[in-house]
């Protein structure tokens, strides 16, 4: 067969046999000139099928330059940036879509690959005139030409364009029930489980990154880049005490990895803290013994997610660290190794770290057995020695208070920061120097800060003023109980 015999009809597109001098169905002439080939590639064309769609043609069909009048048998799908029938996820207008390389620029009034609006007003089907209400049409009909309503039953007469989402490429895409749209191909539905139907892409998950601003406090957690899920959770809340001043806390868990449903354990220890705190300290109660009151009832919570056979190992845990700011002082409770830092606004003052942790390489470095920087290097520093859970050594939350005499700002973080700002000082450095004024832009330059040295874990850091009156100059000072010793169990739990 010869490779440039006409296999269908450039007009209907219908099967020709040899010999035909003329279309059988609709009379083209064949011995006409072949028309310009399309300077535009071929595109492949995703089957869709959805309100106000017909079944589309086979993936990869070839688009009829428009000069032959010509449409594939099936196909619905216009060329995405022309002003016809949009192709499959490219939304309800053709000039929202993204121009592809080598697309020929979509002519005003409606030109492009189907035909345009000029005499005649030729449609994709080459008949009738054009509709300017359809998805794809031009909004509004050229030259004062008037509106064709459609008509009843027509797929289209039930699918008015929403005003809202005039602008958004991917707004009216079709979505079968009303679900989610993908966040990958801005066009399938995202089933019960995660998943779009249409590209197979995993959504992500709600918890992947969460902020919240509050006016004396925010919080920012990220997944990170490594995990499948986020199993830090936090809780930021204002209250005022009996006296009409205000309270700010913030309380940050981390899920341990090693042990069953970490984010629920994080989740429940967070909302636990928060809502004991909420209730004690309007009442009146001293920030230490609300603290202390905050992490039992967030021990009690997560245990509670504990399975009820007996001798259950892999109970759920979390480690828990909390700031309250109330009255001029600073209350800090903690279990696990999340930390708490100081970084006073005037940074020629020394920053400090304000917790303890219960870790294996803080246990070396109590007992004298290592330096600080060989331990922590060491593989099992990470390794917990205190958490929360129904599995826990004997609970023994720590508390210390502290007055500063200057103003600060608290930083509140699971290890997923501190790995890449360890020490005071290092955390001081990367915390903008108007933390106090912008918490919540402070908090997504720290979280930055752990992305791009690699987001190995989760990171949530929760970042809370201190405003104090400026008298004296000194360091914030243990007011309520010394530093909490390590607790010396032999047996570290996994990391968190």
């Amino acid at each position: 067969m010869s490779m440039h015999r006409l296999s269908g009809c450039p007009g209907c597109a219908e099967p020709l046999e040899e010999g035909d001098r003329f279309c059988g169905v609709c009379g083209y002439a064949l011995s006409s000139p072949p028309p310009d080939p399309d300077p535009t590639p071929t595109l492949p064309v995703t089957p869709v099928t959805g309100p106000g769609y017909a079944a589309a043609g086979p993936a990869g069909a070839a688009l009829v330059p428009a000069a032959t009048g010509g449409v594939p048998a099936g196909d619905t799908a216009a060329h995405p940036g022309s002003s016809g029938v949009p192709a499959p996820g490219w939304g309800s207008t053709g000039e929202h879509a993204p121009t592809l390389a080598g697309d020929a620029p979509a002519q005003p009034g409606g030109g492009g690959p189907w035909g345009s609006d000029g005499p005649g007003h030729e449609t994709p089907y080459g008949s009738g005139p054009v509709r300017h209400d359809l998805p794809g049409g031009t909004g509004t009909p050229p030259g004062g030409a008037p509106w064709d309503p459609p008509a009843a039953g027509e797929p289209y007469a039930a699918a008015p364009q929403d005003p809202a989402a005039d602008g958004d490429p991917y707004a009216a895409a079709p979505q079968g029930d009303g679900g989610k749209t993908c966040v990958a191909c801005r066009a399938g539905h995202v089933d019960t489980d995660g998943y779009c139907e249409h590209c197979g892409h995993a959504q992500p998950r709600e918890r992947d990154h969460l902020e919240e601003e509050l006016c004396s406090v925010a919080a920012v957690s990220d997944r990170g880049l490594r995990h499948h899920r986020n199993e830090d959770s936090f809780a930021v809340a204002a209250t005022a005490l009996p006296d009409g001043s205000a309270a700010t806390v913030a309380i940050v868990c981390d899920g341990v990895s090693s042990a069953s449903r970490p984010d629920e354990a994080s989740a429940a220890a967070a909302g636990a803290a928060n809502e004991s705190l909420l209730d004690a300290l309007p009442r009146g109660a001293h920030p230490s013994e609300a603290m202390h009151g905050a992490i039992l009832a967030a021990a009690a919570a997560v245990s509670a997610l504990a399975p009820e056979t007996p001798g259950a190992q892999n109970a759920p845990a979390c480690t828990l660290v909390g700031a309250v700011v109330s009255g001029g002082v600073l209350t800090i409770g903690w279990v696990g190794d999340s930390r708490a830092y100081w970084v006073p606004d005037d940074r020629a003052a020394l920053p400090r770290r304000l917790t303890e942790d219960d870790s294996w390489a803080a246990q070396m470095v109590a007992a004298g057995l290592m330096g600080e920087a060989e331990a922590y290097a060491d593989v099992r520093a990470h390794a917990i020695t205190g958490w929360l859970g129904a599995d826990a050594y004997d609970l023994d939350p720590h508390t210390a208070s502290f007055r500063p005499d200057h103003p600060g700002v608290v930083v509140v973080c699971t290890d997923g920061l501190w790995n890449y700002a360890e020490s005071a000082t290092d955390m001081a450095q990367i915390l903008p120097a108007d933390a106090a004024a912008r918490p919540l832009h402070s908090a997504q330059v720290l979280v930055g800060h752990a992305l791009d040295g690699g987001g190995h874990d989760n990171i949530t850091v929760a970042v809370v003023p201190f405003a104090a009156e400026p008298e004296g100059v000194r360091e914030p000072e243990a007011e309520a109980e010394p530093e909490a010793p390590v607790r010396a169990e032999t047996e570290p739990r996994a990391e968190a």
